[in-house]
């Protein structure tokens, strides 16, 4: 590398670092390059003709064994931030959705233009109505929330037999490794899967949690074409019942008989 050139990317690194605050430097292991530490942990390795090149353009500052962005360089981590910022929020669609969870409700900002799901509650019906009731995407979401929190990660071949009580899913440690929240979303999560079924909770951990595409799933699958929107819907169905058991269900029904028109039944 020039001692006159600097990464771009490398650029980045140093200016999302130092915009925290000064950083501590140190020769590390690999000859040539610097440790920078700022006071929360953070490090990042950076070649000594980088440093000086920044350095030379006025956007660092060195003492002794302290780094720290020069106003230059401030104003300049900031037109990058800003940059970052308004790229993110152009591809970004976000939304505020009410869940239910075990602790009551609580608001959750969604990326309508990162889920599956978000992006097929917007569809229609051929009679206009919304494919997905509300309760049956706020089920989902819910499904994606208790995920997260349980630290529940992807793999090929994900073990959704095995209870995530035993420690067997995932690719982190045991349970020792889990906060209390975290073992409680993974409880909740193997009840949700239990109440759906085998048959239709695989296409729920495809959509809601690995956010994978409906077309990609029956690729995957080997179904037919369009047959996973009406899997999920129903799946997603038996979710919403689950987490709200009773909602929808009539209360009123008659008591039915397979009498003619003139039965009535005998007393005594």
């Amino acid at each position: 590398m020039s001692n006159d050139v600097v990464d771009e990317k490398l650029r980045k690194r140093v200016f999302r670092l130092l915009a925290k605050g000064p950083a501590q430097c140190e020769p590390a292991a690999d000859g040539g390059k610097i440790l920078l530490e700022n006071d929360k942990g953070e490090r990042i390795g950076v070649d000594a003709a980088s440093l000086a090149a920044l350095a030379r353009e006025g956007l660092v500052s060195r003492d002794l064994r302290t780094v720290r962005l020069s106003p230059e360089g401030q104003a300049a981590a900031r037109r990058e931030a800003s940059t970052t910022e308004a790229f993110q929020r152009q591809h970004r669609e976000l939304d505020t959705v009410i869940i239910d969870t075990a602790s009551g409700q609580h608001a959750a900002l969604i990326n309508l233009a990162e889920s599956p799901l978000s992006q097929l509650v917007r569809r229609k019906t051929k009679a206009g109505d919304p494919f997905l009731s509300h309760d049956e995407f706020v089920a989902g979401e819910r499904l994606r929330s208790d995920y997260t929190r349980g630290q529940i990660m992807p793999r090929m071949g994900a073990n959704w037999v095995a209870s995530v009580s035993s420690g067997k899913r995932g690719a982190g440690g045991g349970l020792v490794d889990l906060t209390d929240a975290a073992i409680a979303a993974r409880q909740r999560v193997d009840m949700a899967i239990d109440a759906v079924g085998p048959e239709l909770s695989g296409v729920l951990i495809d959509v809601c949690c690995f956010l994978k595409g409906l077309e990609l799933v029956e690729a995957e699958r080997g179904w037919p074409v369009r047959s996973a929107k009406v899997m999920l819907k129903s799946a997603l169905g038996v979710l919403a019942r689950h987490y709200n058991p009773g909602v929808g269900v009539r209360r009123d029904r008659k008591v039915l008989h397979w009498g003619a028109e003139d039965y009535r039944p005998r007393l005594g």
